[in-house]
């Protein structure tokens, strides 16, 4: 039974520890041993020495009865663009080579705090700015699924750690798709939660040391079982002692049983357009639910995609200036001031963004909240429970190119987090869901988005739909 424990899901995993028929000690040297078989280059960083301590920490409190939190035990690896105390935190730069911080991030001291064993840290583009999962320092991950495909970014790392049975589950984060569009490419669940929900301090970028994140960076669970990211998601909402809040949070479970929620399906846009294999899944998603008594309603979106997107790099360029030096900064202004006013090219576009003025960003930000009232509508007026959208344009695209093609169309790089970044700038909780693969053999998966809060929906809508794909199979 041990043996085939590393490929269980998390909650199996626990289970295992709880009922004594493992030790953590044990269930950690079993991870380790298939991250020393593994090939493909997902945990950079390890600290054997330090997670055995934990893990016999954790053995040692179950045997008194004691143990704490509900993870206890557990082994996990983290992205390593959190900082982790006493552990080696490069963000993928070579700047950051020796840099072993001497406090976690707040996620990361969550995580701990529930007994988490930290095991590892996962590989990254420098600073997580690609969507390749490629650096100078430790090289590029692998697909485990097909070594010659992308893993996606930023959270390549914790997705094909968690996709090859290197990790029960991982702490990824997503700033503009990057932990949903791994999950997507690799196979594997990843949530992003409602935003403000988990702290982000602790996470590069910003630099070492900095109190503030970005506004729309959240960090977010990866495992290989819904039930895994409730139970992360419980250790992620629940702060650690030296955060000193005096107040939790409880999500609401969903409002309805997840086989009578109402289901909306935004399929398809001119601005994102998805190859016949998305469509197809998101097809078979749609039969599934319908076969299953599910009321299941095409929609043609709530939002207009277009404008949707162009806020949202307003936004996204706005928010990656904080660390600008001053004479970078200055060097941009004058290159903005100098464009032609009729110049809509996408190098001025971004250097527009980049300078914008205050009052700009603030009327824009002015937009995301007016833009997130029409969300909320969407739920609340229509009695949607949940929406469906692509996770992305298509399956994992070759790992040497920049480029997407879609129907024969070459289309932007970045339309791969097209859909994901629906949601990136306005705070929805949104779920990349593994739905099968295509004829290559690579994975498939949609993304649920539901109203602000309601996190526990979408994971419950998660399970109840991997039942119905399985008893469709079958």
């Amino acid at each position: 039974m041990t043996a085939d424990l590393t490929h269980q899901p998390a909650h199996v995993q626990l289970q295992a520890l709880h009922r004594r028929e493992i030790s953590s000690r044990e269930l950690l040297d079993l991870h380790l041993a298939e991250i020393d078989a593994g090939d493909i280059n997902a945990v950079v960083t390890r600290d054997d020495n330090a997670a055995r301590a934990a893990a016999s920490a954790a053995d040692e409190r179950r045997a008194r009865n004691a143990s704490t939190g509900i993870l206890d035990g557990l082994p996990l690896t983290i992205k390593d663009s959190f900082e982790t105390d006493g552990l080696r935190t490069t963000s993928g730069s070579e700047d950051l080579a020796n840099y072993v911080p001497a406090r976690d991030a707040d996620a990361v001291a969550r995580l701990r705090h529930q007994g988490a064993v930290i095991m590892g840290k996962t590989n990254v583009p420098a600073y997580c700015q690609d969507l390749h999962t490629e650096n100078s320092l430790f090289g590029r991950t692998l697909n485990p699924h097909d070594p010659k495909r992308t893993v996606g970014g930023s959270s390549g790392g914790p997705a094909a750690a968690v996709a090859a049975y290197l990790t029960p589950a991982d702490l990824g984060s997503d700033l503009a798709g990057s932990l949903r569009l791994p999950a997507h490419y690799c196979g594997v669940y990843g949530l992003r939660p409602t935003h403000g929900l988990i702290p982000a301090r602790g996470h590069i970028p910003r630099p070492p040391g900095w109190i503030t994140s970005s506004d729309m960076v959240t960090p977010g669970p990866l495992a290989r079982h819904p039930r895994d990211l409730g139970l992360l998601l419980d250790a992620l909402t629940t702060p650690a002692p030296a955060e000193n809040n005096p107040w939790s949070i409880a999500l609401p479970t969903a409002r309805r049983p997840a086989g009578q929620l109402r289901v909306a399906v935004w399929a398809d846009d001119a601005s994102c357009p998805v190859d016949r294999d998305t469509a197809k899944a998101l097809a078979a998603v749609e039969h599934a639910l319908a076969s299953a008594g599910t009321g299941v309603h095409r929609t043609a979106g709530p939002v207009g995609f277009a404008d949707s997107l162009r806020l949202f790099e307003q936004l996204l360029h706005a928010t990656a200036t904080a660390t600008t030096a001053d004479d970078a900064g200055a060097a941009e202004l004058a290159a903005a001031r100098a464009l032609h006013e009729d110049d809509a090219s996408p190098r001025a576009v971004f250097l527009r963004h980049r300078t914008q003025t205050h009052r700009a960003w603030l009327r824009a930000n002015e937009e995301r909240l007016r833009l997130r009232e029409t969300w909320h509508r969407f739920f609340t007026n229509a009695q949607y429970d949940v929406l469906i959208t692509p996770a992305a344009p298509t399956a994992a695209i070759p790992a040497d190119t920049r480029s997407l093609t879609v129907h024969g169309v070459e289309r932007s790089f970045f339309d791969q987090t097209g859909w994901a970044n629906l949601t990136s700038h306005i705070g929805l909780p949104s779920l990349v869901v593994p739905v099968g693969r295509n004829a290559d053999g690579l994975p498939m998966g949609v993304q649920l988005v539901g109203p602000a809060h309601a996190d526990r929906t979408l994971l419950a809508m998660a399970e109840d739909l991997m039942s119905y794909l399985e008893a469709a199979v079958g």
